[in-house]
């Protein structure tokens, strides 16, 4: 506050506590943008969500992130933020599912308390006729918060969404989560390519917290010395540009640390490194 305000505006509040509350400058709220960034955290939610269920780490790049949402506004909004999301799950790729068939498949059971006690001895038939269905629009109907029109015995019934028990199971190769209409699908198998960038970004966290230990400035430029197992030491390599950047490397040796370095040993994802770093002048 003393730097952005007051530096320039000495009529200023000498403390951002003593300033006014500033007023809404309605004109400047855009709806449209509020919608679609609504969706965003709710499609990065869910495939966070997926990636749990997967049991693969944020650090961990995928292929593919596919969405099915709830109609064209939606998905025009998603491929106008497919920069963001791909970025928000770090997948290479973010696309729509052809159809949520496509990754997920669901079963659907009538539940007897719920419609026996509603329709007594007409449940039989009623449970029959919603067997009989298919299973994958019984499941958009009722996820979609419709009432499933079932046809039985001659007359019509309209089933509610808790009624109904609607399981979905991921198909092979996809962790999937769902949100009524609304579908993530994470695409889990790991290249050799996906796995190297993986254990460069583990990596570039251990750096990250070795230089909060050492104490170094945000800006300090380091000199790293790296003594890691054959697996590391190659995806070090491969990953060396980003691995610099985003440590503020200026210098990365595969040799032991000199004695006025931090040092860190740690072991991960099946790997083992020792690492350790000096500020670097200049």
């Amino acid at each position: 506050y003393q730097n952005l305000v007051r530096s320039v505006d000495e009529t200023a509040p000498e403390s951002v506590h003593l300033a006014e509350w500033p007023s809404v400058m309605e004109e400047f709220i855009d709806e449209s943008l509020n919608r679609e960034m609504e969706l965003v955290m709710k499609l990065v939610s869910l495939g966070h969500s997926a990636r749990q269920k997967a049991n693969r780490k944020v650090r961990q790049p995928l292929a593919e992130a596919a969405f099915s949402v709830g109609n064209n506004s939606e998905r025009a909004a998603l491929l106008k933020n497919v920069d963001v999301v791909q970025d928000e799950l770090n997948v290479k790729q973010v696309r729509l599912l052809d159809a949520a068939t496509e990754a997920v498949s669901h079963t659907v059971k009538p539940l007897p308390k719920q419609l026996g006690q509603k329709y007594g001895n007409k449940f039989p038939v009623i449970q029959k006729a919603i067997l009989a269905m298919n299973a994958e629009e019984v499941a958009k109907t009722l996820m979609g918060g419709a009432p499933l029109e079932v046809k039985a015995g001659g007359e019509t019934f309209h089933i509610l969404s808790e009624e109904v028990e609607v399981k979905a199971m991921a198909k092979e190769g996809f962790a999937v989560a769902e949100d009524g209409a609304y579908v993530a699908a994470l695409v889990t198998t790991l290249t050799p390519e996906l796995v190297t960038e993986g254990l460069a970004r583990e990596f570039v966290r251990r750096v990250q917290d070795l230089r909060k230990t050492a104490d170094l400035d945000v800006a300090d430029r380091i000199a790293l010395f790296v003594e890691a197992s054959p697996g590391l030491t190659s995806a070090i390599e491969a990953h060396r540009e980003y691995i610099t950047a985003e440590t503020l490397t200026k210098t990365l040796s595969f040799a032991a640390a000199p004695k006025d370095a931090s040092v860190v040993e740690d072991a991960f994802e099946g790997e083992t490194v020792k690492v350790g770093l000096v500020k670097s002048g200049g």
